[in-house]
Order: C-alpha cells, then sequence, then structure tokens
C-alpha cells in the first residue's frame, strides 16, 4: 500500500472529523432514522429517506477518513533535518522575479491542500518545483499563463 504524507495538523484535523462524525453526527442519524421509522410506512417517508442518505454519506466519509489515516505517513516537519532545503511541509515565501510579488506558501498533501489558506499539495507544479531547493535558488514555474520565475525568499520548518 502506498503511504500518502500527511502533516500533524492535517492528521490532527482528520481524527477530529472522525470523532465529531463517530460520536455526534452518527448518533444523530440514528435518532433521526428512529423518529422517522416511528412515522409508518417508510416507502413515501421522505424524514426516514433523507436520514439514510445522511447515513450513507456520513459512514462513507468515516471509512474514507479511516483509510486516508492508515495509509498515512505523518511527517513532522519541526523533527526533521532538512539542511535549509524545501521539504514537505516547509513553508516557503517566494518573490516572482518579474512582478515581484510576494506570496508565502506551505507544502502539504493533497487532502490538506487550500490555496486560500497557503497550503499547496506537493503535487503541485509549484510544490514540485521547490522540493529540493535552498533560499535564493530561482525557479521556474510552469503555470498556464506561461513559466514564471520565483526566488525563494525564506524557508521555515513550523
Amino acid at each position: 500500500m502506498i503511504k500518502v504524507p500527511l502533516t500533524v495538523k492535517g492528521a490532527e484535523k482528520l481524527r477530529v472529523e472522525l470523532e465529531d462524525l463517530k460520536s455526534v453526527v452518527r448518533p444523530r442519524i440514528i435518532a433521526s432514522i428512529a423518529t422517522a421509522r416511528a412515522h409508518g410506512d417508510l416507502k413515501e417517508n421522505a424524514e426516514y429517506h433523507a436520514a439514510k442518505e445522511q447515513q450513507s454519506f456520513a459512514e462513507g466519509r468515516i471509512g474514507e477518513i479511516e483509510g486516508k489515516l492508515s495509509n498515512a505517513q505523518i511527517i513532522d516537519v519541526t523533527k526533521v533535518d532538512a539542511n535549509g532545503k524545501v521539504v514537505f511541509g516547509a513553508t516557503v515565501e517566494l518573490e516572482a522575479i518579474e512582478s515581484e510579488k510576494r506570496v508565502t506558501y506551505q507544502i502539504v498533501g493533497e487532502d490538506e491542500a487550500s490555496i486560500k489558506e497557503g497550503r499547496i499539495s506537493i503535487g503541485s507544479p509549484i510544490a514540485r518545483a521547490l522540493i529540493g531547493k535552498e533560499i535564493e535558488d530561482v525557479v521556474t514555474v510552469k503555470a498556464p499563463g506561461g513559466n514564471v520565475d520565483y526566488e525563494i525568499i525564506s524557508i521555515q520548518y513550523i
């Protein structure tokens, strides 16, 4: 089985969601199903069908999260000896050479990626270009609008 990289924060977030699904959402859905069953005829009972659909979604998500956690390689970037290089979990500040615009990204697993929160997937073109590079290195990223050159300003392992 292929191990999927996951940051400590990402793994904790999945564990919290899993606990919520098992201890809050699942019992609430079971209660909804019981209430809907008490109303009688299940064939035409919209409440029952909605609750069963919610149950199906919740159970699917529980299975998905358990699978991700069991196949996860949890990496604590604060304990990795990266020798000043960009590695999985590192937070990198970049400056676009042409526009001088600065951006900061943390390189994370696919499930943790959120461009709004400054987290990019390890499989993204920019992350692939950055891995193994050091401060002051210039990387060229193949973007949909053409190539963009970035200089690495700082690397943090937080």
